[in-house]
């Protein structure tokens, strides 16, 4: 499997880098001690930013201004980090689901990049960032269908899977997920790419009873 990136999303975004983690892991119910992380995180995120502020980050502004140009609004159809700073800014409990997916979200949250995370297993061929159409029909994970027309997608041979706002319900982890790709979106550039993937691999290690792992870069 490979990862292309299209020359419209490249014209729109010259300094777009990549950084994917391809693992075997295990997923489980989140433990209490993961919990505690994520608390101390929200804390942090607390005292740092007021909520008028937190889409002035540079990595949810950079990721926003793509939107922009690709012809969406970024405050219908938020960037997944910062709809997740806007909740714990806005005193709404971040959901629990599974210790992968809470995994995904901890370090979104931390480093303010959106992440895909897909059942490897569930990919079909290899993988191409684009812009999404009119014709891209896209079940978001909890949301049922979402306009993905302007939003950053992208797609397996059987259509769409990921946009920084929501992951699809075809390739989405589950309980069962043993063969993680994790896609880290540095719309931003590389600047705290490498620093997302080492607290990727370290919560991975701790939690996810991580095996083996490959880190792919693209940019």
């Amino acid at each position: 499997m490979k990862i292309e990136i299209s020359t419209k999303i490249r014209q729109a975004c010259p300094q777009l880098a990549l950084a994917t983690i391809i693992c075997e892991v295990k997923n489980s119910a989140t433990s209490f001690d993961f919990w505690r992380e994520m608390e101390t995180e929200i804390q942090r995120i607390k005292a740092t930013y007021p909520l008028e502020e937190i889409n002035k980050r540079p990595e949810i502004a950079a990721t926003r201004k793509i939107y922009k140009l690709l012809g969406k609004d970024p405050n219908r159809y938020r960037p997944s980090a910062e709809a997740l700073c806007r909740r714990i800014l806005r005193e709404i409990a971040i959901y629990k689901v599974s210790t992968l997916v809470d995994i995904i979200n901890l370090v979104s949250i931390r480093s303010g990049f959106s992440i895909g995370g897909f059942d490897l297993e569930k990919i079909q061929g290899d993988i191409q960032l684009g812009a999404g159409t009119a014709e891209d029909e896209f079940e978001a994970i909890g949301r049922g269908l979402l306009n993905v027309e302007g939003l950053p997608l992208y797609r397996d041979d059987a259509g769409g899977i990921g946009t920084p706002t929501s992951d699809n319900e075809r390739t989405k982890i589950s309980d069962n997920t043993t063969q993680l790709l994790m896609v880290i979106n540095g719309y931003s550039g590389k600047e705290g790419l490498q620093e997302a993937v080492n607290h990727a691999i370290q919560l991975l290690e701790r939690y996810a009873e991580l095996k083996s792992y490959k880190v792919v870069w693209i940019d």
